[in-house]
Parts: C-alpha cells; structure tokens; sequence
C-alpha cells in the first residue's frame, strides 16, 4: 500500500519515459531490511573475493598462465556484474529509493546483458584452455600465447557488446504510456519490455536469440570440450594419471556448475512453474547475479594450490 501511494505521488504511470520505479522483491517489502543482510553479506564477499584473486594473479609471477589470465577476466565479469546491481538493489532495501532514470535503467540493463554474455564466452575460452592443456599437453604453450589470449579475449569482449548494443535503441523507440513501474530490483531486459504499450515481438524474438544461440552455443562447444577431455583421460594408463588430469579440470568444472545451474534453475521455474508467486522469480534472478560472484574465488581459491598459499601468506602480512 506505501508503495503505491508513493509511485503513484510521484508520477508511476503516464507517458513520461524519464523515470522508472524498480519494486524490490513484490510481496515482500516487509522484508526488505532482513533480506539486505544476506544480500549485503554476499555482495561484500564477492567484491573481497575477486579483489584478492586479481591481486594475487598480477603479484604471483607463477600464475602469468593462460589459465589464470582466464580466471583474471572471469573475476573481472563477476565484479562489474555485481557492482552493476547491488548498489541500486541495496539503496532499495534500505532507504526505499526506488527511482532510476530511464537512461540510468538502459545503461544497467546494457552492462548486465554484455557482461553476462562475456561471462559465458569466457568460461568456455577456459574450457578451450582445459582441452588444449590435457589433449595437446605439448603444445599448449604454443598454442596458447599471450598473443592468442589477448585475441580471445577481445573477440569474447566484441561477441558480448555488439548484440547488446541494439537493446537500448530497440527499447528507447517504444511508448510507455502505462505503468513505469518495474517487478523486479534491477532493470531486467524483458521486465522493460513488459512495460511498452505498443507491439513488442521483435524485442522478445531478438532477446531469445542472444540467449539461445550465443550463450547456447558455448554451453554446447563447453559440453563438447569436456566430452573430448573425458575420453582422453580414460585413455591414460594410470589412476594416478586419470585423477592428476581431472584434478587439473576440477575448478573449472566446479565454476561452470555454479554459473550454469541458477540459470537452468531460474529459466525452468519461469517458463514451466505457472503457481510461483513473484517474489520467487525474483529471488532467483538475484541468485543467478549474486550466487557465481561469490562462489568462483572460493572454488578457485580452495582448489588451486598456487592460489591458496598465496591468499595465505597474503592474510598473514608475508611477502615472497
């Protein structure tokens, strides 16, 4: 009820695209405060965590490889998707500062769409990393030179931004002459789209597309790496090869898992679960931005012994 008196004293409907209004979490606004502590706790890690690792890679002369340059852009993703939302998401929570200007919205929803895009493209440059490393072990270092990286790197950067570029533009050209009141914390591109009053087929078709065969193609050529590394690791004589050569795979693996799953889990639970409530679809949409940011130094960290003893003397004021 304070929230619609609030959006509509301060124009929530009309024909004034200048100003949206981002609703938390529907249904539970009650909760804002209490559901700020883990959200907070989480973003606080994520930004601690990726921080850590990006030093620790440019300090540690014995991670200036391939796979660590890698893991280096993924932490970047992970940091500017996070810094992209919670922010705003938090502002919410605590001084019920709903408001976001429309370019403010456009540009969020750009950075969120790209990033998350390059976050795919990047997991699947190191399963590439992983193939070549266990497939072609001795040319691996020339396969994969810094030169080569760098090249990865910017066509993941332009494969990512390019299709996104279009978003803003197709959604500026639209009315909004109903509500401006956004479902949701951040500004997700098909919660703007539900917004327009005019025929918006072509913004659903072009978005469904990004998502279905660019961040459904990496998903398949990852799959497929993974399917070759497999059965060149069966091929190894020893159980002490074969488990030395997972080993090797272990943290990426876990990286596409946490990366993977709470988009799977969220997309299921929309197109299929018609009898969850909202705040559900919310909740998981946060999930999906908050979850990986948090988890991939963890995983890394754990599992990557250069990493560890790194991070370790690091906390403990030593220095090589």
């Amino acid at each position: 009820m304070l929230l619609q008196e609030n959006l509509s004293s301060s124009n929530g409907t009309g024909a004034d695209p200048s100003m949206f209004f981002l609703t938390g979490i529907p249904g539970l606004e009650a909760l804002h405060l209490w559901i700020s502590i883990p959200f907070c706790s989480v973003f606080s890690v994520a930004l601690l965590g990726n921080c850590t690792l990006l030093y620790v890679i440019k300090t540690e002369p014995s991670l200036h490889k391939p796979m660590f340059y890698f893991l280096a852009m993924l932490a970047i993703i992970n940091l500017v998707l996070s810094t992209t939302t919670m922010p705003k998401i938090l502002s919410i929570f605590w001084f019920n500062s709903r408001e976001i200007s429309f370019n403010g919205c456009l540009v969020q929803m750009f950075f969120l769409q790209s990033f998350s895009t390059l976050e795919s493209a990047v997991l699947l440059a190191m399963a590439f990393d992983r193939y070549v490393a266990i497939c072609n072990p001795l040319r691996y270092v020339t396969i994969l030179t810094n030169s080569v990286i760098a090249k990865i790197g910017l066509a993941a950067l332009a494969r990512a931004v390019l299709p996104a570029v279009p978003l803003p533009f197709l959604l500026r050209r639209l009315p909004y002459c109903g509500s401006h009141v956004i479902s949701h914390c951040y500004c997700e591109h098909m919660a703007v789209v539900k917004l327009a009053c005019a025929d918006t087929r072509f913004n659903n078709v072009y978005g469904i597309i990004i998502t279905v065969f660019i961040a459904g193609l990496d998903l398949m050529f990852i799959v497929l790496s993974y399917v070759k590394i497999l059965r060149a690791v069966l091929s190894l004589a020893s159980k002490e090869e074969q488990l030395k050569a997972f080993g090797t795979c272990g943290s990426h693996f876990c990286a596409i898992l946490v990366s993977y799953i709470p988009v799977v889990l969220s997309s299921t639970i929309h197109r299929f679960g018609r009898h969850v409530t909202p705040h559900v679809h919310i909740l998981l949409a946060n999930f999906y931005l908050l979850f990986p940011p948090m988890m991939n130094p963890i995983v890394y960290g754990v599992k990557t012994k250069q990493i560890r003893d790194r991070v370790r003397l690091l906390f403990r004021g030593k220095s090589f």
